[in-house]
């Protein structure tokens, strides 16, 4: 799995979570780019992501994501461990 598949993943699971099939992520989208992405939302989009990848983020790594690419990087690193 490359980057651009998490990516489309994690663009679904945004759109399931908002209920807003028109979200298109890139890498450096930020959660203040997205409508409605509030830290409630944002919390939902980590735990989908949790159970897709079935990985487990560090409370540390979730504070500190500064856009979508970095949660497709964590991701794809906890996979190949």
């Amino acid at each position: 799995m490359n980057e651009q598949d998490i990516l489309t993943g994690l663009t679904q699971i945004l759109r399931d979570v908002l209920g807003d099939d028109t979200i298109e992520l890139t890498m450096d989208t930020l959660r203040a780019d997205v409508p409605d992405w509030d830290s409630f939302s944002y919390i939902n989009f980590i735990v989908a992501a949790e159970a897709e990848y079935g990985i487990k983020f560090r409370i540390a790594d979730v504070e500190s994501f500064e856009n979508v690419g970095a949660v497709v990087k964590a991701i794809g690193s906890a996979r190949a461990r």
